[in-house]
């Protein structure tokens, strides 16, 4: 939708100037922000054959960009755009080996058994990514929050490579623990929120440098 503004004197006489609205305006983001992760995972996978990231590096990166891709589609999902090779078709965008990740929904490195490094490596990214969108989306009540909390924490044990002082497990232990000390409708206070989306970063950098390392 525009709204028709129109032409005052001393203007060139045109009758109408366009303006997009506020609708518009957020629509064409959030399509901006699908075409650049869905690009951006077509160079990593470019990369990764090109032998440019070690298979770590890249599990982390694709795993992170297949969560982003999730969120950024939804946001497009629609009437005009209802499914990923529609909007592919309609933006001219040819990433083939974008879209191969997309539909298998995991990094090549990753097969279907679950006990490997790297599909270790993927949950943690997933599960860091996914416990701060909820508290940046305002979810914070205790049992919304503790049971992908618990699933980080398990996975990161199961990571034999991960040293045992690692400081993610310590920031991720120590929030469990004010969690179990909560009724599961009690929600985390706005200090709180802000505190443990700070501990929470600070760990997910932490484990990135870990696996660059």
């Amino acid at each position: 939708m525009f709204h028709g503004i129109p032409a005052t004197p001393g203007m060139g006489g045109e009758p109408w100037q366009l303006w997009p609205d506020g609708h518009t305006t957020f629509r064409y983001d959030n399509m901006a922000e699908l075409f650049a992760v869905v690009k951006t995972m077509q160079a990593l996978e470019k990369a990764y054959i090109k032998d440019c990231v070690t298979p770590n590096e890249y599990t982390a990166a694709c795993s992170r960009l297949l969560v982003q891709y999730k969120a950024a589609f939804r946001q497009v999902q629609g009437a005009e755009i209802s499914s990923i090779d529609e909007f592919c078709r309609k933006f001219r965008l040819d990433c083939p080996l974008a879209m191969e990740r997309i539909k298998e929904d995991r990094p090549i490195t990753i097969k279907d058994d679950k006990g490997n490094l790297n599909r270790c490596i993927a949950d943690v990214v997933s599960l860091f990514i996914t416990v701060m969108d909820k508290l940046r989306l305002e979810i914070r009540a205790m049992d919304e929050i503790q049971p992908d909390l618990r699933e980080l924490m398990e996975t990161m044990h199961r990571m034999s490579h991960l040293p045992p002082d690692f400081e993610g497990r310590q920031t991720v232990s120590q929030w469990l623990q004010t969690l179990s000390g909560m009724s599961a409708s009690d929600e985390l206070d706005d200090s709180q929120v802000r505190q443990m989306l700070f501990d929470l970063e600070s760990a997910y950098n932490a484990f990135n440098r870990f696996l660059h390392a």
